[in-house]
């Protein structure tokens, strides 16, 4: 995954995004990868472990392949070819396969967690951004976050 470093100036509820250095009070800042992901981001401070982070990333996969985020084009793709196994699915076949497992995962995640889950690993929203959204108290996410992706281990049998 490639780095995109960033200067972010702190303050009291975080890092604000597109602060200015300088002035006469001295601000302190940090350096942010804006190309990380929420879900990795909290693998790597180790508030996930690496089965949590699987399951995560194999619904974002799922979700990428079942193209559910929003398109402004067509697609041109070749005809299928006749062969074995999931190679030898259309681009179209595979999608469906994808949707049927994205939606397995999130319902087995159940009712009520499926907010945070797909506002987190698909939409790559962070954390407290999420938790302001759904009217949740600060630092409650993380848990139900964990939750959720537990069930969604077990969905994808990752252990």
């Amino acid at each position: 995954m490639k780095r995109q470093l960033v200067e972010r100036e702190l303050t009291t509820e975080g890092p604000r995004r597109g602060a200015i250095k300088g002035g006469a009070n001295p601000r302190r800042t940090v350096t942010v990868n804006i190309a990380e992901s929420p879900l990795a981001w909290l693998h790597a401070r180790g508030h996930l472990d690496d089965r949590l982070f699987d399951a995560g990333e194999a619904l974002r996969g799922d979700y990428e392949r079942a193209q559910l985020s929003a398109s402004i084009t067509m697609r041109w793709d070749p005809v299928r070819m006749k062969s074995t196994g999931e190679r030898g699915l259309a681009p179209s076949e595979k999608q469906i396969a994808a949707r049927q497992r994205f939606d397995g995962a999130i319902k087995a995640a159940g009712r009520g967690l499926e907010d945070i889950l797909w506002r987190v690993v698909c939409a790559g929203e962070a954390l407290p951004e999420a938790e302001k959204t759904l009217g949740w108290p600060a630092r409650s996410g993380k848990l139900v976050l964990r939750i959720a992706l537990e069930r969604v281990a077990e969905f994808y049998r990752i252990t």
